[in-house]
C-alpha cells in the first residue's frame, strides 16, 4: 500500500472512503465506504433577543453569530459498516477535535449544468466587508442558466483567512439578464449576485474562492459521549448530534 501524508478528517461515508490506516481514499480504490444516512436532521439557529414594548412595538437584535446544527441517523448497520464511522469518531476524543461532514442534499448543486462546471471551475469574488448578505462573484460561465440554486450551500477559501470555514446557503441569484436594478449595477456575463444566509461572519480579501462542490461542514460533537446499541440481531444502531465548528 501507497504511503500517505494525511488522515481522513471527513466523517466516511459512501464517498469518503477510509482505509486501515486512517488515511483518505477514493470510491473504488480500496478502503471501507462508510455507510449512507438513514435521516439527516438541519438546523440554522440565529440566536437573537427580542422585546415588546407597552405600545406592542417590537424591538430585536442579533446576540450570538448563527450556527448550524447536523443531526445524523444510521439504519441498522453490520460491524464492518459501524466500525469505520466509530473508530473515526473515536479519534475526536468527544468534543475537542472538530473535523468535516459531507451532506447528500448538499454534495451537488440541484442545477447539473452548474454542478458540471464548478467540478471543473472555481468562482472567485472581491473584498466583502463582514456583515454583508451578499456578495458579486466571478468566474462563473457565460451561459446565463448555469447557476447556483437557491438551497446550494458554498465555503470560502481565502489565503489571508484560514479561520474562515463558515457554512452559507444561497438565498437568491441575480445574473446578467435578471438582476435589482435598484440595488446592484448589471453583473457581466460571467458575473453572479449571489444572496446567502447568514450574513458574512468575516471579511473577504481579494480574490477568495468560493467552494460549490461538494462543501464541507466543520462540525463538532454536540456530546463528549458517543453511545451505540447492538442489538439481537447482531446490528448495530447509532445516531450522530453534531454542530458547525467555525475555526
Amino acid at each position: 500500500m501507497a504511503a500517505y501524508t494525511n488522515f481522513l478528517n471527513v466523517l466516511p461515508d459512501p464517498n469518503n472512503p477510509i482505509g486501515d490506516g486512517g488515511q483518505a481514499l477514493t470510491t473504488g480504490n480500496g478502503g471501507t465506504v462508510g455507510p449512507g444516512y438513514s435521516t439527516v436532521q438541519i438546523e440554522s439557529t440565529s440566536p437573537t433577543q427580542v422585546s415588546t414594548t407597552n405600545s406592542g412595538r417590537v424591538i430585536s437584535r442579533a446576540i450570538a453569530g448563527h450556527i448550524f446544527g447536523i443531526n445524523i441517523t444510521y439504519n441498522p448497520m453490520t460491524r464492518a459498516q459501524f466500525e469505520p464511522v466509530y473508530n473515526f469518531l473515536v479519534q475526536k476524543s468527544g468534543r475537542l477535535k472538530p473535523f468535516f461532514v459531507q451532506l447528500p442534499q448538499q454534495y451537488t448543486s440541484t442545477n447539473s449544468a452548474f454542478a458540471t462546471y464548478v467540478a471543473g471551475n472555481t468562482p472567485t469574488c472581491g473584498v466583502v466587508a463582514q456583515g454583508s448578505e451578499f456578495m458579486l462573484q466571478a468566474n462563473h460561465s457565460g451561459t446565463q442558466s448555469t447557476n447556483p440554486e437557491p438551497g446550494d450551500m458554498f465555503t470560502i477559501t481565502d489565503a489571508n483567512d484560514s479561520l474562515h470555514t463558515k457554512s452559507y446557503r444561497v438565498t437568491r441569484v441575480m445574473t446578467n439578464a435578471t438582476y435589482h436594478s435598484g440595488i446592484h449595477p448589471q453583473p457581466t456575463t460571467v458575473q453572479r449576485v449571489i444572496y446567502f444566509h447568514p450574513p458574512l461572519q468575516r471579511a473577504i480579501s481579494s480574490s477568495a474562492t468560493i467552494n460549490y462542490n461538494k462543501p464541507l461542514f466543520r462540525v463538532i460533537l454536540k456530546s463528549d459521549v458517543q453511545a451505540y446499541t447492538l442489538g439481537t440481531t447482531n446490528l448495530y444502531t447509532f445516531s450522530l448530534n453534531l454542530q458547525e465548528a467555525q475555526a
